[in-house]
């Protein structure tokens, strides 16, 4: 199914792999944000890798990748929860071409914060982008933090987001000496076309001398509810004199919600409502 990630292990050679296609939730995520076509493709190549990485979320919290540096892309960021449902944006000229990654972000970093319900403190990790595209970045970053070489092949357009991921587990050489150079040269043939396909046509068409256990798809969603009751206790923790002072000057109270490329507007009514006049005592 379209809107998905397909977990899968080669059963004889120690490696798991994931496949993502995104269709409906992709096109909700950037339609009307008014994207360059090289902006919304990088942003869909992040979504894609945000969905696989976030399968691994077990417990309930929220993972966030976001990508930013000093060049004409000012920041990529995508996050998701232990249900996979995705929210982002970019920043980005409207006239963005398609370049490499040192070229669209200058001295950027990647940023990961995984914030779990229970933990105390979000954990956040900081690397350099390292490589000249998305996949590069995440198969650099997979190296370091999971110490397991990957590999990433990804594609984003108008109307899908979808990657293929592959992981070679540590009894992978023992088991078969040729097996990850072999799985990864057959991966490398992969079209942007075929990434779209159904995960078991796909899995068949690159790998087919290959046994492979194919786990039950898990379904993504966009997920950017308006959230009313959330703005309101931001306003309400401005204070009242602060809120007067913004309605006298533009005559109301307007909040983005940039991520949820939402709208929220107050006029002196919410005033009241924040801050109710005590009530009056009769004598």
């Amino acid at each position: 199914m379209m809107d998905s990630v397909d977990r899968f292990l080669f059963e004889n050679l120690d490696i798991r792999g994931a496949l993502v296609r995104l269709g409906p939730a992709w096109r909700q995520m950037h339609t009307g944000r008014g994207y360059a076509d090289a902006a919304r493709d990088l942003l869909g190549e992040l979504t894609a890798v945000t969905a696989i990485i976030g399968c691994n979320l077990k417990t309930p919290g929220r993972l966030t990748f976001h990508l930013r540096g000093d060049g004409p892309v000012r920041m990529l960021v995508v996050d998701c929860d232990e249900q996979l449902r995705l929210r982002g944006l970019a920043k980005a000229p409207a006239d963005l071409r398609p370049a490499p990654i040192p070229a669209l972000f200058g001295d950027g970093q990647l940023a990961l914060t995984l914030d779990i319900n229970t933990a105390r403190e979000p954990y956040q990790s900081i690397v350099p982008l390292d490589g000249n595209t998305v996949a590069d970045i995440f198969e650099h970053y997979l190296m370091q933090s999971e110490q397991a070489p990957s590999r990433l092949w990804l594609m984003a357009d108008t109307a899908h987001a979808c990657g293929l991921f592959l992981q070679k587990l540590p009894d992978a050489d023992r088991r078969n000496p040729d097996g990850w150079n072999r799985v990864q040269q057959l991966a490398a043939t992969v079209t942007p076309a075929e990434l779209t396909l159904p995960a078991e046509a796909l899995l068949t068409r690159l790998f087919p001398e290959e046994d492979i256990r194919l786990f039950e798809a898990r379904p993504v969603a966009y997920h950017c509810p308006r959230n009313e009751e959330k703005v309101l206790e931001m306003l309400r923790s401005l204070g009242r004199d602060e809120l007067e002072a913004t309605l006298a000057e533009q005559g109301e109270i307007v909040i983005n919600d940039d991520i949820c490329h939402q709208e929220y507007r107050f006029g002196p009514e919410v005033l009241d409502a924040l801050f109710p006049p005590p009530p009056r005592t009769l004598h």
